[in-house]
This record gives C-alpha cells, structure tokens and sequence, in this order.
C-alpha cells in the first residue's frame, strides 16, 4: 500500500509542477491532428461516400475481434434465392447504357469545349463509347474486306485526330488506287467516323451521314443476297445492319436539330417498323421527343401505350413523358389553395399519382426541370435511375415541359410528396424496385467533375466526422484560452486531474479499510 501511495504522490507532484506552455503544447497539438484527422474524413467522404475509419474498422478490426465479415455468396451457392434475385437486379439496374439522344462530339461536345475549355466528357464515359464503336462497326470478317481492316483499327484509336486521318487515309487510298467506282459500297464506316467526330456543324455532319447511307445500304443488300450459312456470314450481316440503323437514327436527330421535325418522325418510325426487334437501341425515346416538339399528344400517348408496359424496361423519357401528359390536363387549372379546399378530382389525382411514379423512377430529374440544380451537356452513356439519365432527360425535355401551362407548378407542389410513400428507399420500394446504391459511384464516372452529382438519398455524415471536428473545435478552444488565461486553466486542470483520479483514490481507500495489511504488503511485493 505503501508503494501505491507514493505512486500516486509522484504523480501529483508532477502533475503540479507542469507550466501553462505545457498545456498550451499539449491542447495546440492534439486539435492539430484532430483537425488534420477530420480534414482527411471530410475529404475520402465526399470522394468514396463513407468513412475512412468506419471502413477500416470494419475491413481490418471486425475479424480481429471475432466479428464475421459480410462476404457476397458464390454464384450458385446461396442458399437465399431471394437475395440472388435482388443482386440480380441490383446489377441491372446498375447498368450503363448508352444514352439514346446523345450529341455529336465534332459539332456540339467539341464546340462547347472550345468555348469554355471544359471537357464535357469522361474518359470513362468516352471509353464506353469506343467499346460501343468496335461492337456495332466490326466483326470477324473485315479481314475480308480491306476498307474494314483500316477502320476496325481507327476505331481502338485512343487520339481522336488519329482516328480521323485513319477515316481519311482510307478514303484517299480507295480514291487513288481507283476505286471511286467501289467507294459508296465500303466506306461507309469511315464517313461515321467524319460526321461524328470532325464534323463542326450538324449540316456538315449530315452530309457525310448521307454519304455513309449510299453505301451502308448497299452493303446490307449485298449481306441480305448472300444467304448467311455459317456464323462468319451472320456476324457481317448482324454489323452491316448495325451500320444502317445507326446512319438512319443520326440522320433523323440531324433532322430534327436543324427543324425538320416531321421529316425526322418518318424516319423514325419508318426505322422501327423495318427493325423491331432492334427496340433495346430505345428508338422510341427519339420518337417521343420529337412528338412533343410537334405537340402532337395523341401521338405521344400512342408510343406510351406500346412501351410504358410493365414488361418492358422503364427510362425517365417514359416515366415523366406519361406524367407530363396527365399533368396537360389539369396543370392548367389547377391551384395548392383550390385544392386544399375541395380536394383533388380524379384526374388531378391521376396526374399526382403519375408524378409520383416517375419521381420514384428517378428522383434526380425534378430539380433540374424546377431549374434547382444548373444543367450541363449530356453524357454519351447513362445511367437509368441516376443522375446521369436525369441530366440527360431534363437537357432535351425540359422545354415541353415549359410549353404547358402550369404543368411545373404542378411539378413543384407534388414531387416531395412521394418521399413520404417510401419511409427508406434503400431497403423498401413502392412501385419499382428499391432504389440501387450503386447510382452514385456510377454517375461520379459519367458525368464531369465540375458538375455537382445528385445524390439520392442524401447521405449522413459519419460518426467520426462529426467526432475529429467536436475534438478538433474543443482541443482548439482549450489552447487559446490557456494561452490567454494560463494560470487559471492551470487551475482547472489540476481540478479535472484530480476529479478523474478521486474515484480510483476513493475504490483504493476503501480497499485498504476492508483488506488486512499484511495482504496489501503481500500483493503488492507481487
């Protein structure tokens, strides 16, 4: 007992001689790491979306303490069908896609870029494009042809002036080795490439688009008459069909930007009636936007009365299109007063409903037709239910939504309303499947980094973010007033010392009353 005694006598005598610097250092520099420490949780927070600490924690000190790590279950294995099932469309869900009004890199991306020095496109975004490019615009036989071989090798070009003088040297070497004769049968690739890529108009760009169409439609007549036997036959023909349709959907938005609105929905649908089977290429999203540059509603309602099945895959064109046309109906008359009074009719309900619909589709879109959140050009590739398809959405639609009277008031009084049907979308959906937590990560890849990123539902801060800066703000408030008020913050030190030690000394005391003294002498020579 003796011992401890003078333990702890060595101890308060210490604690009494240290100086008013020394608790300035001590407060300085533990709300100097402290802030460091919440500077860098802040930072991998608005990168990663969670907590460094958590994550280490969980990776790291969970099995060292016996905890057992969430692993995903080995295709095939789980014995949870249920939970394969809703991976299985977690990962769709999740899917890229390629956006089905994207622009033309040469005559618009290039162009803004040149007029703000932004780069309105991703690498990640610019290399699922050229994957794109190789899928729709090669295949196994362009040995066979020489032109193909040029091509197929301009379109794994990384440099994009590379790809153009490939698109070029081909079409000067069929030229000079006098091939003019055979130049519209295969080159048609080539002149994709131009209008895409060089072209700095839209007028420039449908010209090379209608040059590529003299001879993509020539070669898939030539496909058509050689009866496919083999695979090798059937991958050209499956390519050359590609080309054709994809000549013929950039021809109709070329149309369609420069004002030939009804010219462009002939071509559309003249497209989707000679390919139906090619409906996963979203045609109909072209369709529905160029309906509603012509106002023609019923039209409009006919496409959504096709697609907008449940057995179809669902997009923000088809969902907010579908409440845009209920909201034409009552936007007009309607009013929050009126309708507090007298309630909703059946079509305003109708309208409200449909709104919520599509607000739970993809809750990103609302702020951006609202004019909430600034609007950027749209990615070549996005992501269904993310902000990237939102940006995209709202970009074309945004000015049918303005055309009717009132139907963004409507908008606007309603959309919040559907958070309240889904209490947690992450773990329960009302009308679709529960909301994907992937769409953030995703969308971080899609979109540039000076857009701001729409994130649903809005993240909380950590726990430890909200701790290193408590830490950091109370260390730092004890430095300054130390080094203002040394001799009383002394003071209180030594106070908040000794209160922490007076239960130990108190357990200690009574220890020493209740136990003999000779056991004491002898525990403590142990």
């Amino acid at each position: 007992m003796y011992l401890f005694e003078t333990e702890l006598l060595i101890m308060t005598v210490f604690l009494s001689t240290l100086t008013p610097k020394f608790y300035v250092a001590l407060t300085g520099t533990s709300s100097l790491i402290s802030g460091l420490i919440f500077i860098f949780e802040w930072w991998y927070f608005q990168k990663y979306g969670t907590s460094f600490i958590e994550q280490v924690s969980v990776s790291h000190l969970r099995p060292l303490i016996g905890g057992v790590e969430n692993s995903p279950p080995v295709p095939g294995f789980s014995a949870n069908n249920g939970e394969n099932e809703t991976n299985r469309q977690s990962l769709s869900e999740c899917k890229v896609w390629r956006n089905p009004l994207n622009l033309f890199r040469g005559a618009e991306y290039s162009r803004y870029t040149w007029v703000t020095g932004k780069e309105p496109l991703t690498y990640y975004d610019m290399n699922l494009s050229a994957q794109d490019h190789q899928t729709f615009f090669t295949c196994d036989t362009d040995s066979l042809r020489p032109s193909d071989t040029v091509m197929q090798k301009a379109w794994r070009e990384r440099n994009p002036q590379a790809r153009i003088k490939a698109a070029y040297q081909q079409i000067i070497f069929l030229a000079a080795t006098n091939l003019l004769f055979h130049l519209e049968h295969f080159c048609a690739t080539a002149y994709v490439l131009l209008a895409e890529e060089e072209a700095t108009t839209i007028i420039h760009a449908e010209k090379y688009f209608k040059q590529a169409l003299k001879a993509g439609e020539t070669v898939y007549r030539k496909s058509q008459h050689c009866h496919p036997q083999n695979s090798q036959h059937e991958a050209q023909l499956r390519r050359d069909t590609n080309v054709l349709v994809y000549v013929k959907r950039r021809l109709a938005m070329c149309a369609r930007k420069l004002g030939r609105i009804k010219e462009a929905v002939k071509m559309m649908r003249d497209l989707m009636k000679e390919f139906p089977l090619l409906s996963m290429l979203n045609i109909h999203e072209n369709l529905l936007e160029a309906l509603l540059e012509l106002q023609a509603y019923a039209d409009v309602q006919a496409v959504l009365a096709k697609y907008d099945d449940i057995s179809l895959p669902k997009s923000a064109a088809i969902c907010y299109t579908a409440a845009l046309l209920k909201a034409r109906a009552v936007s007009d008359r309607f009013s929050p007063e009126a309708a507090s009074r007298r309630g909703l009719s059946t079509a305003e309900i109708n309208a409200v409903e449909a709104i919520h619909r599509a607000v739970e589709f993809n809750p990103h879109v609302p702020k951006y037709l609202l004019e909430m959140k600034s609007l950027i050009l749209p990615p070549e590739h996005i992501l269904k239910r993310g902000d990237s398809e939102a940006v995209a959405y709202a970009f074309f639609h945004l000015q049918h939504w303005k055309r009717i009277e009132g139907a963004l008031n409507l908008l606007h009084c309603t959309w919040e309303g559907t958070f309240r049907m889904i209490p947690y979308p992450l773990e329960k959906g009302h009308l679709f499947y529960p909301y994907p937590s992937c769409t953030e990560t995703a969308d971080r890849e899609l979109l540039p980094t000076f857009h701001d990123v729409s994130v649903y539902p809005q993240k909380e801060l950590p726990f430890f973010i909200h701790f290193t800066a408590g830490l950091c703000s109370f260390s730092a408030m004890l430095a300054v007033l130390t080094h203002q008020f040394p001799e009383l913050m002394v003071i209180f030190a030594k106070a908040f010392f000794g209160m922490l030690l007076s239960p130990f000394n108190f357990i200690m005391e009574k220890i020493k009353r209740f136990m003999p003294s000779s056991l004491w002498h002898q525990l403590t020579q142990i």
